[in-house]
């Protein structure tokens, strides 16, 4: 069984775009789009009227398809790398050319995209191309000081893990992922968000957790997946401006 194709094709389809948007335009546009394209498939997934289908078993919703897989693709270049993810491309690609019947599905590409994905990943395979998963991430206080060559930043954050069912309805799970935080500079005049200042991925074992970061440059908000990779149920908090002490 080769599975569907709506994933192999028309995802695959909005990845290339994506990745043509991004060398034109910059990661700074791709974020913005990215909270688009995510918005979009979390308004949709609320109106479905029947189920709704993880990545891997998706045929003609293109909220799915397109809007979510948007979100996902970019979050899993970044995660692996775009030469991983293009190598699986290919390796699919000569795997099939100009063979007959029966064609490859969405499965074939999966099983590629995890052969190209480091042990310590692999639970990417899982969370975005086999279920439905959706994230509550938000940060729940941040403070600032004027220390002797620089700024010391303290804030705590919270991240809720979920799978969904093909109804909607949310199980939490354990959490043991790779998550981005960050301390963003003031954003310039009619930007939403300022240059970052400090980003870095760390392994989220537990719900809670706090972190303290120096910066040279002062400091105006922090966050917690602050570029919108990851399915947020409310992504709007999940930066938060710092008090400064």
């Amino acid at each position: 069984m080769v599975g569907t194709s709506s994933n192999l094709s028309e995802s695959m389809a909005q990845y290339s775009a994506l990745m043509v948007m991004e060398k034109m335009y910059g990661k700074d546009q791709m974020h913005k789009f990215l909270r688009y394209e995510m918005d979009r498939y979390l308004r949709s997934r609320g109106t479905e009227s029947e189920k709704e289908c993880a990545l891997e078993e998706v045929e003609n919703q293109g909220y799915v398809h397109y809007n979510k897989a948007s979100v996902i693709m970019y979050y899993f270049k970044e995660m692996v790398g775009e030469k991983n993810v293009n190598a699986a491309l290919k390796n699919l690609v000569d795997s099939f050319a100009y063979r007959q019947p029966p064609y490859p599905g969405s499965y074939e590409l999966v099983d590629r995209f995890e052969a190209a994905t480091p042990d310590s990943l692999k639970y990417l395979i899982t969370d975005l191309f086999k279920k439905m998963t959706i994230f509550n991430n938000r940060v729940l206080e941040a403070t600032s000081k004027k220390v002797k060559d620089g700024y010391e930043t303290t804030f705590k954050v919270r991240t809720d893990k979920m799978y969904a069912d093909s109804l909607g309805k949310e199980t939490k799970i354990g959490i043991h992922d790779w998550i981005e935080i960050g301390v963003l500079a003031k954003p310039a005049e009619g930007k939403k968000m300022g240059k970052a200042l400090h980003l870095k991925k760390v392994l989220f074992d537990k719900m809670e957790r706090s972190f303290t970061i120096h910066t040279k440059d002062e400091p105006y908000q922090v966050g917690v997946d602050p570029y919108y990779y990851l399915i947020d149920r409310v992504p709007s908090d999940n930066l938060k401006k710092i008090t400064m002490n």
